[in-house]
């Protein structure tokens, strides 16, 4: 296998899927298991960066609420997988301002609990509860929830972490010491299309 001008390897014959080798598909898959999936976590690390340029008029940037509301995860004992989703919470700002939540559940799915799925997806609900009605929203929005398993853990999610964390003189901690929790969280066997857990992850998980 030669390496084209870019010094990767030579490019597949074919130009829609159904007319690729088995040879090539194989092929395909390698290179994205070891070039795409190997550098997620350093990816998400990038978008993270990229988000403290979304202008906003609170007095903290998107990357420094990120941080604290991490931040403030961590001091209250939880654990890792947990720390890095209010890290990457809300990475959705920058390319999916109104439906951040689910972008950002999204990204973390096949690597995280089904638990810290759905927190994720839905905490835009939760958080509303603050501030929602000085714009003729409905801040109790998150009651449809109400019998949920998971609405306590949400709540505490929005109360304790997410919502106080626009405070500029908070010392929270920089990117630099969360970035080898997100490289681990991010290298961990994903599920597959399908949704299902590989059994590699389940057995990491129970």
């Amino acid at each position: 296998m030669s390496p084209d001008d870019a010094g990767t390897p030579s490019k597949v014959s074919f130009t829609r899927l159904d007319s690729g080798t088995r040879e090539e598909h194989l092929r395909v898959r390698q290179f994205n298991l070891q070039t795409w999936r190997s550098n997620i976590g350093k990816r998400i690390l990038d978008e993270l960066r990229a988000i403290a340029e979304i202008p906003l008029i609170v007095k903290v940037n998107e990357l420094e609420h990120s941080l604290q509301t991490a931040t403030r995860c961590l001091r209250d004992g939880e654990d890792e997988e947990t720390v890095v989703c209010a890290l990457v919470h809300d990475i959705g700002e920058r390319l999916g301002p109104t439906n951040h939540g689910e972008y950002a559940a999204a990204v973390l799915r096949p690597y995280v609990s089904d638990a810290n799925y759905w927190i994720m997806k839905y905490h835009p609900i939760f958080q509303g509860y603050y501030f929602w009605h000085h714009s003729g929203r409905d801040r109790n929005a998150r009651d449809q929830f109400r019998d949920h398993p998971l609405y306590d853990r949400t709540v505490r999610f929005c109360e304790r972490w997410d919502m106080p964390s626009f405070d500029p003189d908070y010392d929270s901690l920089p990117l630099e010491f969360f970035e080898p929790m997100v490289l681990r969280i991010f290298e961990r066997e994903p599920y597959s299309h399908s949704g299902e857990r590989s059994a590699a992850f389940a057995a990491k998980q129970d």
